[in-house]
């Protein structure tokens, strides 16, 4: 099953909102939900990453570094981690990892916009709608190995 993306939006939020126990509670659901695959193990592992840099008072750790009140700054993060993301070079343990990086930084845009121009309740939608477009393009990307493999077996 992959990765429930309103999971990682609640996840995301309740970090931001520093309430670590939630937090942990729910990207426990997230793993208990997610199928044992390479990009899958990148993707939760950057998870934890997130939650213990988050917590410690590390100050190179670069979630201490990033200025999440500056849209531009996130965007400019977020566009270097799908770069790293999209990169067919990176195995695809790595590309998961940069996936959930991404996703981070887009959801705290989100966030940021949604805090200084209040709307509908529509930041859960919106966040999953590009989180499921990053859920596509892994799907692709597998469907093409999966593909190639079968080719082999041939």
């Amino acid at each position: 099953m992959p990765i429930s993306k309103i999971f990682v939006v609640r996840f995301f939020q309740l970090l931001k909102g520093r309430r670590f126990a939630e937090a942990e509670r729910v990207l426990e659901r997230i793993r208990q939900k997610t199928n044992e695959t390479e990009w899958n193990s990148g993707y939760l592992h950057a998870l934890d990453g997130i939650v213990l840099a988050t917590k410690s008072n590390d100050s190179y750790a670069f979630i201490k570094n990033v200025n999440f009140e500056d849209e531009k700054d996130l965007k400019k993060h977020r566009k270097e981690f799908l770069k790293d993301y999209k990169n067919k070079i990176n195995a695809d343990y790595d590309r998961g990892f940069f996936a959930a990086w991404a996703d981070y930084m887009l959801i705290s845009v989100k966030d940021l916009a949604n805090q200084e121009t209040p709307k509908e309740p529509t930041e859960n939608k919106e966040a999953t709608e590009t989180l499921e477009s990053n859920e596509e393009d892994k799907e692709s990307s597998e469907e093409k190995e999966n593909y190639g493999n079968k080719e082999d077996a041939d």
